[in-house]
């Protein structure tokens, strides 16, 4: 079916699945309440990738509702985002970058979203004004790029893309454009289906360097389909990047995030980061995994890497910055250093702390949670 015809006919329900995956009259009830709180969405494509068989399997466990997600603790905003809100929709947390909001609705509702305060619930925080944005980026000349992002950027119109790109591209101080997407992953044929949007980036590649930073998380989303994703924006001049997040049960083991790695290079898709997972509220207590234990598995995959899947840096999206987690010294202490921080204070700063086994973020402090 076409990507249009995926999306009418996108899993909604826990009544629609529960005959898939076999679920009785009270599991069902249980996760239509969980889905009330937390949209699902999750389009035919993905769901063949699902493994009914399997009550472990690592595809569902990123999109299929759990009773986990009604868990104590977390936060909804645990980057600071609502603090580096500069007008309606536009962030401006590092000085080289702005990030744009620019749409609520993803082609799939990632159960370990960190925008799940927002995502297929409230339009609250979107960029409703291109215009707006535009000039905020035109008058701040330290700012090289811009990351639009969500929601998936990709479920805009193409209309809305195409604004975006006119806009942006003219403006000189621009190195770069990202787009922040998982539409590779969950809903391919957005990209090799649609003639007029793969026309509208080749066009403005020519203007100015573009990029899709995607989220492959498992080897089995490497599908035929999504590298042919892959390869129709890479013939048509956009760059390809891959933000991995280490998520319990999907990729928390060397082998399994080391397989990911390759292929992802193998397709001509260059990783660079391995992100922890954020302690978002509806998240934390299922998909975090303690930095110690994270600190080996990014090592192990590292390992099995023969070139650019090597180059990956393990980090957390922090309110503080983008905080790398370097290694374990043997004396205990954790190595940490800012990768990109908000205060001129923090920038590069190398620091070390004591952390317990279980320990899956830092605080406001810098301390260990």
């Amino acid at each position: 079916m076409s990507w249009q015809e995926e999306l009418r006919n996108g899993i909604r329900t826990a009544e629609q699945l529960a005959p898939i995956l076999g679920w009785t009259a009270e599991e069902t009830a249980r996760r239509a309440e969980v889905i009330k709180r937390f949209p699902m969405m999750i389009t035919p494509y993905y769901l063949s990738l699902v493994n009914p068989a399997d009550p472990a399997d690592p595809i569902a466990r990123m999109c299929v509702p759990t009773l986990d997600e009604f868990g104590p603790g977390g936060s909804f905003d645990t980057s600071g985002e609502a603090s580096n809100t500069k007008l309606e929709g536009l962030q401006h947390k590092y000085a080289q970058t702005a990030l744009l909001l620019s749409t609520n609705q993803c082609a799939m509702y990632c159960r370990h979203c960190f925008r799940k305060r927002m995502v297929g619930l409230t339009g609250d925080e979107l960029n409703r004004r291109v215009d707006e944005a535009v000039a905020y980026v035109r008058d701040h000349r330290e700012i090289t790029n811009i990351l639009i992002s969500g929601g998936d950027a990709f479920m805009n119109p193409n209309h809305i893309i195409t604004r975006y790109l006119s806009e942006l591209t003219a403006i000189e101080h621009l190195d770069f454009i990202r787009f922040g997407s998982r539409v590779p992953v969950t809903l391919p044929e957005r990209i090799y289906g649609d003639q007029e949007f793969l026309d509208t980036f080749a066009k403005y590649a020519q203007r100015k360097a573009l990029y899709l930073v995607t989220q492959f998380n498992h080897p089995r989303e490497i599908t035929p389909q999504a590298v042919k994703a892959i390869r129709a924006m890479i013939e048509r001049g956009v760059q390809v990047r891959n933000q991995t997040v280490l998520l319990r049960g999907v990729n928390d083991s060397g082998e399994t995030l080391g397989q990911l790695l390759s292929g992802l290079t193998r397709v001509g898709v260059v990783p660079y980061y391995v992100f922890q997972c954020r302690p978002v509220t509806g998240v934390k207590e299922r998909f975090q995994v303690p930095i110690q234990e994270g600190i080996r598995i990014v090592d192990a995959a590292k390992a099995r890497q023969n070139g650019f899947g090597k180059a990956i840096r393990y980090a957390m999206s922090h309110p503080k910055g983008k905080i790398e987690i370097l290694c374990r010294l043997p004396s205990g202490e954790t190595v940490f250093k800012f990768h990109q921080s908000k205060d001129d204070a923090d920038l590069a700063r190398v620091f070390t702390r004591t952390l317990a086994p279980s320990h899956t973020w830092l605080d406001s402090n810098l301390n260990g949670i």
